[in-house]
């Protein structure tokens, strides 16, 4: 027989992980700031939990800045030769200069139906006119593909997608109705009367619009319930958008004032005073991170949305712009009459700053601008038409196909909606600062003191008792039953109060510190102490 050797083992030895560097440009493009100062925080539970905070924030900044590498698309932009300037290069040469697949995106549209109103999906992959005169019109702008066209017969003021391409909404002259991707109406929304402006929360399911009236209004669209139904007491509302960070709806007045509105609560959360005049459009980036305002002060103003501060950049026109759009990659663009300019903001140089990147003059006013996630396209409604203009450097090179996906297949599509009612966010969790909701709300020490005073103070409710009328039973009979029902139920709420209080006291005895036996009180043991006399008082002491 063969025998088998004794194998020796040896002890592995431990492996050491691979540290590679990170660019420091990269993790200062990630960054979120210095870490907070612990000087003012007093106890040593919250010390830990924010040093908690800095952690993950610092683990977060390093993932994202290792994964740059991961986004190989970089964006493009115009470069103008030395004495030029990139204003003066056309659509048309653009065109000749790219490739076949981004010259194709490139179109005007004539139609006799307008001004028109605009709206791309959240992928950007679809396209969806609205004009005054009645036609309304979905299709895919890629491939020139169309959904549903038709003419409602009636004035539309404002046009918007719901989850997807598969619905949209449309704000007619009376109400909202909505459109299913061939053109059938699936419901017309009553509650939300004579709309001029149109809003869809995507990660709510909430469909938003303003009237002619001043009304705000919220549609949860996946049950079909109103969640808020405000007045603004501002009038008409003709200037409305969405913040994409919090889900707070911004309404531009006629004092210039911006307010932020949420569906919870009936009077606004925040006001910003932007300009003294009132104000024209407001546009706010898809990070939710600034805000652009237009005033009549003919001035665009930046300001930090989320701080409530500003304006960061100002920027002077020759006349007040009628539309205004923040694109992916904080390209602004506003529409003057029937010119539309992009600028390329700089914050290094502010003379660059006022130097408009592309200018484009249509064939009509403006009436709506907006930029295609996810594309170097801007979507230019007119009153004679739609033009898409193509403007370098605009778009989001590198998309998650978790959020948004250009290329989504049709089962891609239907498991995208099942995820998306699955983790609907509830319409109570929009606030001003959404970061608070995952926090701990500690009751003052006022509440506390509130509330343990009205249990001590409680005293026992009246109790209404009829008894049942029964055959062969006496009056007299019925009223001591009633007597003896009402006062055992009241014996029984008098126990359960003099427990409450008994525990209450019991626990501020534990947490008081004893008496020592040199103590002294400040006040009289008893109420009635006051009435004894001096020498009384003496012969106690």
């Amino acid at each position: 027989m063969l025998k088998k050797k004794n194998a020796t083992l040896t002890p592995r030895g431990r492996e050491e992980t691979l540290n590679i560097p990170i660019d420091p440009a990269a993790l200062l493009r990630h960054s979120r700031g210095e870490r907070m100062d612990m000087e003012g925080v007093k106890t040593r539970f919250h010390k830990i939990n924010e040093m908690r905070k800095d952690m993950n924030i610092e683990f977060a900044t390093h993932q994202a800045a290792r994964a740059d590498i991961l986004l190989h698309e970089e964006e493009g932009y115009l470069e103008a030769d030395d004495g030029e300037s990139t204003t003066n290069i056309a659509q048309r040469e653009i065109v000749q200069h790219v490739d076949i697949t981004t010259a194709a995106k490139h179109f005007n549209l004539e139609l006799e139906f307008g001004p028109y109103r605009t709206r791309y999906t959240k992928n950007g992959a679809f396209l969806l006119l609205g004009g005054k005169r009645g036609h309304v019109a979905a299709f895919d702008w890629v491939r020139k593909k169309l959904l549903s066209e038709m003419n409602v017969m009636e004035s539309v003021h404002d046009v918007t997608w719901l989850m997807n391409q598969t619905m949209y909404a449309a704000a007619q002259k009376n109400w909202v109705h909505v459109y299913d991707q061939n053109g059938t109406e699936i419901h017309c929304i009553k509650t939300m009367h004579r709309s001029v402006r149109l809003e869809y929360l995507p990660y709510h399911f909430l469909l938003n619009s303003a009237g002619e009236n001043g009304f705000l209004s919220w549609m949860d669209v996946s049950i079909g319930q109103t969640v808020g139904n405000y007045n603004t007491r501002m009038g008409k509302v003709s200037v409305m958008m969405h913040n994409p960070w919090n889900a707070v709806t911004c309404v531009g007045g006629s004092k210039g004032v911006v307010s932020m509105w949420s569906p919870m609560m009936r009077d606004p959360l925040a006001k910003m005073l932007c300009h003294p005049v009132p104000i024209t459009a407001i546009a706010i980036d898809p990070k939710g991170m600034q805000m652009a305002t237009a005033g009549l002060d003919r001035r665009i103003k930046i300001w930090d949305v989320r701080q409530l501060e500003g304006p960061l950049e100002t920027y002077n026109t020759n006349t007040a712009a009628s539309e205004i759009e923040l694109s992916q990659r904080g390209l602004l663009a506003l529409s003057m009459g029937n010119v539309c300019e992009v600028y390329r903001r700089d914050n290094s140089s502010t003379e660059a700053q006022m130097k408009p990147y592309i200018r484009h003059r249509t064939n009509g006013p403006i009436s709506s601008i907006r930029f295609c996630p996810y594309e170097d396209i801007l979507g230019v409604g007119t009153a004679k038409g739609f033009v898409s203009l193509i403007v370098p450097g605009s778009g989001e090179p590198n998309f998650d196909t978790f959020e948004a996906n250009p290329f989504q297949s049709r089962t891609q599509r239907q498991e995208e909606e099942v995820h998306r009612l699955l983790e609907k966010i509830p319409a109570e969790f929009i606030t001003l600062n959404p970061t608070q909701i995952d926090e701990v709300d500690v009751p003052s020490a006022k509440a506390r003191l509130e509330q343990k005073v009205k249990l001590l103070t409680m005293k026992p409710p009246k109790i209404d008792f009829e008894p049942r009328k029964r055959n062969r039973v006496s009056k007299a009979k019925l009223i001591k039953i009633k007597q003896n029902v009402k006062e055992a139920r009241f014996r029984e709420t008098a126990n359960e109060l003099r427990q409450i209080k008994e525990k209450l006291l019991a626990e501020d005895e534990a947490k008081a510190p004893a008496e020592s036996a040199d103590f002294i009180p400040l006040e009289p043991k008893s109420v009635l102490d006051r009435f004894k006399t001096k020498a009384k008082k003496k012969a106690a002491r």
